[in-house]
């Protein structure tokens, strides 16, 4: 039966999760909150959905949670329960709205589920991985070059602008939002300068529990590009993540048209780790 989830399904629910997370050809956008506390408050502004047996054990899992112009599905989760139609009830609590999904590559059943609904897939973005050892002993500015630690937020957008518009939500953030930003103790700048200006930057989010530090964001301007300040940047970044002793590893990703970038991220030494494909579904007025 597949029904709203209750306070008493919590322990089912992180179990599938966990599940989940044992192999990853199941994974899945999926909640973050390992903890009971932590997947109720992420309940709270989400539509979940179970699906149970005859004797109330959730055999799945799936949820809907505002999400850019639209909503996206968290799941579904699923160890025999019924994907298709679980998948079917949180697409309904779109209302026409767009509708985004992530699932791994090789996740056979989730991704059938979801072509079926409607869904369409947009990209893959691959994931790269390698020790830190491996990518700083390059990391040194060229002659005639400063790092900084920090851009104002002018130069940050400018910079962000002319390389990338996939993350057009950045260039609408408010002074507060930049500096929150900038100031949490997870996150980390490194911007390459020329002669008072930046070429590029580098940004990382730390994840001690994970022993990673994740390359969120490369961008070298595209009057600047063929010089190697791409090559530069990744191993200044993995220089800083490796002043951190719980961190192991850097991780990049890029999508399958980032031709350039998974270039670079080859010729530096990091190997393939994971893909996830993005799914959309149109909204019905578009459709």
């Amino acid at each position: 039966m597949i029904r709203p989830m209750q306070i008493t399904d919590t322990p089912d629910v992180l179990a599938l999760l966990n599940w989940m997370d044992d192999a990853p050809h199941r994974e899945v956008f999926a909640p973050d909150a390992r903890t009971a506390d932590e997947l109720h408050l992420e309940c709270e502004d989400s539509t979940c959905l179970v699906d149970t047996d005859d004797e109330g054990n959730v055999l799945g899992y799936c949820a809907v949670s505002p999400f850019r112009d639209g909503v996206v599905i968290e799941g579904p989760v699923s160890e025999g329960g019924h994907t298709a139609a679980l998948l079917n009830r949180a697409v309904a609590h779109a209302e026409g709205l767009p509708v985004y999904a992530f699932c791994a590559l090789d996740n056979a059943p989730v991704r059938e589920a979801l072509e079926v609904a409607g869904l369409t897939p947009m990209h893959t973005t691959d994931f790269f991985s390698a020790p830190l050892h491996r990518l700083t002993p390059a990391a040194r500015a060229p002659d005639g070059h400063t790092i900084s630690r920090h851009l104002p937020q002018a130069e940050y957008m400018a910079l962000y602008r002319a390389s990338e518009d996939g993350w057009a939500g950045r260039l609408d953030w408010t002074p507060e939002e930049y500096h929150a930003h900038f100031h949490r103790d997870d996150v980390r700048l490194i911007a390459l300068m020329k002669e008072g200006r930046p070429v590029g930057f580098a940004e990382l989010e730390l994840n001690t529990e994970a022993t990673r530090a994740d390359l969120t964001y490369l961008a070298v301007h595209p009057a600047e590009r063929g010089q190697g300040y791409g090559r530069t940047l990744l191993a200044l970044a993995a220089a800083e993540a490796d002043t951190h002793p719980a961190l192991r590893t850097l991780r990049a990703r890029a999508h399958d048209h980032a031709r350039a970038a998974r270039a670079l991220y080859t010729r530096a030494g990091l190997t393939p780790c994971r893909s996830i494909v993005t799914y959309l579904k149109d909204s019905e007025e578009e459709a």
